[in-house]
């Protein structure tokens, strides 16, 4: 709030947490000091105009009501069409409130103060005009005093907008002094520790000399701290904060979301940006021989938390490739088997082949047997031949299990849901789905991200070679005119990365109920027990030995007494 008082300043951005003060100090605090004390024409943006409305009904409105000094500066009486949600006139100037999904709104007008909060979660282009942020700028260009606010919370690596005007300005964060060596500091996430399984006792240790620091400190410290920069002074103020330095959150309150966040990596993300005040990393590729180093030997039977399988099917010009995959609750998965069916898919007899393999039984830890459950065949290679498989398989009974078998198609546009509704537009008249693989990508870097069994967890055998893995992390994340997609290294294959997104596709297919599974599974492996047990019992008893009975002859007293 000095820096919009400060006249070397004319750009302030604000990179905090969430439930900070950001929209306090960065919109609402500034409308009230310009009506007031330096009335000119001020333009508030949000994210969407529906947003805007209720910025105006439910912050603005309220506090030129309750507010002696700015409900004078609107005394005088003029025409209800000059005084709008969106747009209100006061002695010497007039605030419009606009949404940056309409470029309309972002126009039009000369503005000497731009505010703009969540910049983060504007869209890429207002329309077909461009970049909002931008848009709103120019209104300012004919002042020479003007001010331009930017505040939001951090998203995306890359795609930020809060974080590249950041790290153009002079880069301020808040350092607080330990009140047991002085030292000064900015309050980190990694200096946040805790008991093991105690995050309810959660502290906060001095990095320089690692004493604790409590709930009650931090108050003292806040009183006492200061804002350094990191850069010269450039005209653009740009402050950094976290949500440890809020007085109404406790270090053991984050400390619980933390771990809770730790089993999801969407609610780690929430985390990271709201809570962290920083940048989720999605961009950066993942080694293959970090994933291939954790391989593990299942033995020869699927692994015993594995509940139901799926799996997914890539065709090529010599060949039908397939992975089949068992799940667990909470999404943990086993890659279980890669099979390839070398052949001309043109050709019946590869076709053949694979249908028999997917009516394999494959036996269960517990002694029970499973069936492939779903499975998806891409096809966007081979289409007829694919088609005319699918057509009469779509749904079947294998062994007396039901199995559902899906045609799909990959769709790399940006921002497509992964699973969407079938259509029956096609030469064959079968569901045909079109996946989103950018989101399904975009999940599973999320998952492989994921170092600890448990959910979400992808758990790979020692049967799977080296050129898997390369396949599995094929891909990297671009930026293409600020959308992000999923692009191949140059030179390497992703078949092993397709069969998994469709084998995570069938699963979604048939909305499976993974925990209700689970307790069905452990049903019937209590009754088969039960019933190996019983065979047992009945092979242990003895049969007595049938003796055969001599067979009589005719004639004579003694052969016939003995008869």
């Amino acid at each position: 709030m000095d820096a919009f008082s400060d006249p070397s300043v004319h750009t302030i951005v604000g990179m905090l947490a969430s439930q900070v003060g950001k929209t306090e100090s960065g919109v609402n605090n500034p409308v009230g000091y310009y009506i007031d004390q330096d009335p000119c024409p001020i333009l508030v943006t949000q994210p969407t105009l529906e947003i805007a409305r209720a910025w105006s009904k439910d912050r603005l409105a309220p506090m030129l009501r309750d507010t002696p000094c700015l409900k004078r500066q609107f005394r005088y009486k003029t025409r209800v069409s000059e005084n709008t949600i969106l747009h209100r006139m006061f002695l010497g100037g007039h605030i419009t409130i606009a949404g940056a999904n309409s470029p309309a709104s972002l126009t039009g007008r000369p503005i000497r103060i731009l505010l703009m909060d969540e910049i983060d979660r504007y869209p890429f282009s207002a329309g077909a005009e461009g970049d909002p942020c931008y848009l709103a700028e120019k209104r300012t260009t004919t002042f020479w005093n003007r001010k331009i606010a930017m505040f939001s919370t951090p998203t995306i690596r890359g795609m930020s907008r809060i974080e590249m005007a950041y790290e153009s300005s002079d880069k301020r964060k808040f350092y607080l002094p330990c009140p047991h060596c002085n030292e000064f500091q900015i309050l980190e996430w990694a200096q946040c520790k805790w008991p093991k399984d105690a995050p309810s006792e959660a502290y906060y240790e001095c990095k320089f000399c690692g004493n604790i620091i409590t709930e009650s400190d931090k108050i003292h410290m806040l009183k006492f701290g200061e804002w350094r920069a990191e850069k010269p002074q450039n005209g653009v103020a740009g402050f950094w904060l976290n949500e440890l330095y809020s007085p109404w959150v406790s270090f053991a309150n984050m400390a619980t979301r933390f771990i809770r966040a730790q089993k999801d990596p969407e609610q780690l993300k929430v985390f990271v940006n709201t809570a962290l005040a920083e940048t989720w990393e999605e961009g950066e590729a993942i080694k293959d021989t970090a994933i291939s180093s954790r391989c593990e030997r299942y033995g020869p039977n699927i692994p015993v938390n594995v509940v139901i399988l799926t799996a997914g099917v890539d065709i090529q010009g010599d060949r039908i490739e397939t992975e089949v995959v068992g799940w667990g609750v909470g999404q943990e998965s086993w890659g279980i088997e890669r099979k390839f069916f070398y052949g001309d898919p043109a050709r019946q007899q590869v076709w053949k082949d694979f249908d028999e393999y997917l009516q394999k039984l494959w036996k269960h830890e517990y002694g029970i047997y499973l069936p492939v459950s779903a499975v998806c065949i891409d096809t966007g290679f081979m289409t007829q031949q694919a088609y005319v498989f699918v057509k009469t398989r779509q749904s079947r009974y294998v062994h007396g299990h039901l199995q559902r078998i899906f045609a799909v198609k990959g769709s790399g546009a940006a921002m497509k849901p992964f699973l969407s509704r079938a259509s029956k537009n096609n030469v064959a008249k079968i569901n045909l789905f079109i996946l989103g693989v950018n989101t399904a990508k975009d999940t599973i870097h999320a998952w492989l991200k994921i170092d600890k069994p448990g959910h979400c967890y992808m758990h790979f055998p020692f049967e799977y070679n080296e050129d898997f893995f390369k396949q599995l992390t094929s891909e990297v994340r671009i930026y293409r005119k600020g959308v992000r997609i999923w692009e191949k290294k140059a030179g390497a294959k992703n078949e092993a990365l397709d069969c998994r997104i469709y084998s995570m596709a069938a699963l979604g297919l048939i909305n499976a109920n993974l925990e209700k599974l689970a307790v069905s599974l452990q049903e019937k492996t209590r009754d088969f027990k039960k019933q190996q047990e019983q065979q047992e019992e009945n092979r242990s008893v003895p049969i007595p030995k049938q003796v055969p009975l001599r067979k009589s002859r005719r004639g004579g007293w003694v052969y016939g007494w003995r008869k």
